[in-house]
């Protein structure tokens, strides 16, 4: 069984920033530059036995509205187009698809999500929260398509701590 190693401040950062309990959340896998937790690292079967493919969670609220914007403007139907017509693009993806399964693998087996990465990947876009979870959690160059939508975020943290109870 895997434990959790996100220490309380972080736990009670998550909760406000979700205005919920957090899931399954393992660790914190990537920070906003102002600090507070963005993305954690998440069981592939949460605690009630449900599967979840979202080994990546984006969890800060200004991060997640940004990355609304650009779903809202068409970038998922775009980045679908495109990786059906570039097939070095294609195979990058297939190997962020491949990357991501990897680490959810680490946190362990639940057959019912075998295969099944998230965001749509390894074919078509469907989540830009999950891809740029994934760009932040690894770093650039894994997920293509999460790092292009990451680079055309604007900067969600300025004015201050992105955390609800920071505001």
């Amino acid at each position: 069984m895997t434990t959790s190693s996100i220490g309380e401040a972080d736990l009670a950062a998550i909760e406000q920033q979700l205005g919920r309990v957090p899931r399954g959340a393992i660790d914190v896998a990537a920070r906003c530059p102002c600090g507070c937790p963005a993305v954690v690292r998440t069981l592939p079967r949460l605690p009630d036995g449900t599967p979840f493919p979202t080994t990546y969670y984006a969890t800060c609220p200004r991060l997640t509205g940004a990355i609304s914007t650009l779903e809202s403007q068409g970038m998922m139907r775009e980045m679908t187009e495109r990786l059906e017509h570039d097939p070095d693009l294609a195979a990058r993806y297939r190997s962020a698809h491949e990357d991501y399964l990897r680490h959810r693998a680490e946190l362990g087996d639940v057959p019912e999500i075998a295969g099944i990465s998230a965001g749509g990947m390894p074919t078509r876009v469907k989540c830009l929260h999950v891809l740029v979870a994934h760009s932040m959690a690894v770093g650039p160059g894994v997920n293509p398509l999460g790092d292009e939508a990451l680079a055309a975020l604007p900067a969600w943290w300025t004015g201050g701590c992105c955390s609800p109870e920071a505001e």
